[in-house]
């Protein structure tokens, strides 16, 4: 089973701020499950390839929306606490 995830956002940063924040997924799980995150502009696109149950599929897309999930409320919270530092950067 493969899956392709893509999501845009507003600008590069807030991208690479996700990617960033999911990096560490980005290997072989284990033997017949492996994840890779990376960054296309403004998108950033997820490629889950899994060899294993289905269960073990869903459950790995399910783990990694969660974890986007909360990189981009992390990056939403800095940029409402600390918006001078975000309207500054190129």
């Amino acid at each position: 089973m493969k899956a392709k995830l893509t999501l845009s956002y507003k600008d590069e940063r807030e991208a690479e701020a996700v990617v960033k924040a999911v990096s560490p997924d980005n290997r072989e799980v284990s033997s017949g499950l492996s994840i890779e995150t990376f960054r296309r502009g403004r998108e950033v696109l997820t490629l889950v390839k899994c060899e294993m149950r289905l269960e073990t599929f869903l459950a790995t897309i399910d783990d990694l929306l969660r974890c986007i999930s909360v990189a981009e409320k992390a990056f939403s919270a800095t940029k409402n606490a600390l918006p001078n530092l975000h309207e500054n950067d190129p």
